[in-house]
């Protein structure tokens, strides 16, 4: 999923660089972070066309906040911030935020994979919303604070999703429960 730029150094320089209107720059940037972007989105979104609108959308905005953007900043976890945002913000707009108690079913339903490969399947087969709240805490490390925050909701809220969602996928995961 696109490696980070080896050099810290010659990032800070790029966005130096970028900053000036070089772009060349902007788009060697482009091309250090954008499949790690898309990658996010897609595993937020579940939808290629999506995933591709939301990485436009973080570069612009990345793009409009460069002068505000210090050189020291490390560039990915920045970006990676701002798709996770937006995909929530687009899951909204979609309406695709369900109450609690169709969450809860949705999760409890979802069909366990027989095998390793399949999970990546099953997280896929789960609501945006679960697989969100899923993947962003479990693979990018948001806290439940942040969570609730963002989902303006109570940490609870988030601690009770992931437990339904990660309790359901372990079971998947378990060979002991294959038929």
């Amino acid at each position: 999923m696109g490696e980070p730029p080896k050099d810290p150094t010659s990032e800070a320089e790029r966005l130096r660089r970028a900053r000036h209107g070089d772009d060349a720059a902007f788009e060697a940037i482009y091309r250090d972070h954008a499949r790690a972007i898309h990658a996010l989105a897609l595993r937020l979104t579940g939808n290629s066309a999506a995933a591709e609108d939301i990485v436009q959308e973080t570069f612009l905005r990345m793009f409009g906040f460069l002068s505000g953007l210090r050189d020291d900043t490390p560039l990915r976890p920045w970006l990676k911030r701002v798709a996770a945002n937006l995909a929530i913000d687009r899951l909204r707009r979609e309406h695709r935020l369900a109450d609690d108690h169709a969450l809860a079913e949705a999760v409890d339903a979802a069909a366990p994979p027989a095998t390793l490969a399949e999970a990546d399947a099953l997280l896929r087969r789960l609501p945006p919303l679960v697989r969100t709240l899923v993947w962003l805490h479990e693979m990018e490390g948001w806290s439940h604070e942040e969570l609730a925050q963002r989902f303006r909701r109570s940490p609870s809220w988030s601690k009770s999703i992931l437990s339904r969602a990660l309790a359901r996928l372990r079971a998947g995961l378990d060979p002991e429960n294959e038929a």
